[in-house]
């Protein structure tokens, strides 16, 4: 089968590989469409998490074409998501092939059908639709407002749509590129504000005027502005990725407006109701995608993704309309400074 393979820091290669056979409780899909997502840029540029070579893809939705031993044949053929954590502990994308594969294997209780003629490139959004899902849910319960949400990306766009749907107003979004704030307005918020036009941390706003603040930026002085900006008995929720960056805030910011600081990680528990608010079309998840290009178009596709000046949100590869009989060789190597 033909792979995108993550073959060293920063390089990705158009390979060849073995196709993989489903052991017992397994399937093997046939990926449809696979999103690109910033983790994926960390994963290629090189982390201790995963070593080479490796087949990224977490975001993916596809085809079931072949089970293993005791699973039900009523599978095949059966358009899916599958949540990524194994029984082992490793997830399909990172320690386990993923999607940058045109096929991968997964555990069959993993598994969630779609209709069949559910969108495949929409379909792979509901990986991070599950994490935003679970991020809400650990604010037990959400409240009705007012909410800041810090990050303009994927996450903090699905959170919009999540709140909004649930009737929590006003919305604020922060971000730093203005299509995709001018997408969150669009999608509930009544103030968006530009980061890179802001005088100071708190963003031109009040301090301690939100009751709760999403961090979804990854930027660990943004968490720091969120402590300062939640509102007195506020909470903050926390689902960026910090790398090793360490909290800055003052303390007894924390204790004196007694805010709580909540963090949440990925997507257990979460699928169901994201594939159940999938599948009802309650969300207009199809926005978030501005870029749909064939798998062997990788290249532009990760151009896109990591440079902040195209108007990028969400970009997906379609294997539908990959050409996996190219001999061309085909390779990728991410700038260190993406």
């Amino acid at each position: 089968m033909r792979a995108i393979v993550n073959t060293g820091p920063g390089k990705l290669e158009w390979l060849d590989v073995p196709v993989p056979v489903p052991a017992s409780g397994c399937v093997r899909v046939r990926t449809d469409a696979v999103g690109i997502c910033a983790t994926d840029l960390l994963m290629i540029a090189g982390w201790q998490r995963t070593g080479y070579p490796s087949i990224p893809g977490h975001e993916w939705s596809g085809t079931i074409d072949l089970v293993g031993e005791n699973v039900s044949g009523d599978l095949v053929g059966r358009k899916c998501v599958a949540e990524n954590v194994l029984s082992d502990g490793g997830e399909v994308g990172f320690e386990h092939p993923g999607g940058y594969g045109q096929f991968l294997v997964t555990e069959a209780d993993r598994i969630h059908v779609l209709p069949p003629d559910f969108p495949s490139p929409e379909a792979a959004l509901i990986e991070p639709l599950a994490v935003c899902v679970r991020a809400l849910r650990r604010l037990r319960p959400i409240g009705s407002g007012p909410v800041l949400i810090l990050g303009d990306g994927p996450i903090g766009l699905i959170i919009v749509m999540l709140l909004a749907q649930r009737g929590v107003a006003p919305i604020a979004v922060a971000g730093g590129r203005p299509p995709r704030l001018d997408l969150a307005a669009s999608l509930g918020a009544v103030r968006t504000v530009n980061y890179h036009e802001a005088d100071d941390d708190l963003l031109g706003f009040e301090p301690h005027s939100f009751d709760v603040v999403v961090e979804a930026t990854g930027s660990a002085r943004a968490a720091d502005s969120a402590i300062r900006l939640a509102a007195q008995g506020g909470r903050v929720l926390v689902l960026g990725d910090y790398g090793d960056g360490l909290a800055g805030f003052r303390w007894l910011d924390l204790l004196h407006n007694e805010v709580e600081a909540i963090g949440s990680n990925a997507s257990a528990e979460a699928w169901p109701e994201a594939v159940d608010l999938a599948r009802e079309g309650r969300l207009p998840l199809a926005r978030l995608i501005t870029h749909r290009l064939p798998a062997h178009g990788f290249p532009d596709a990760m151009e896109l993704t990591a440079r902040r000046t195209t108007g990028a949100v969400k970009v997906v590869l379609d294997w539908a309309l990959a050409d996996v009989d190219t001999q061309s060789a085909i390779g990728y190597t991410l700038a260190p400074s993406s």
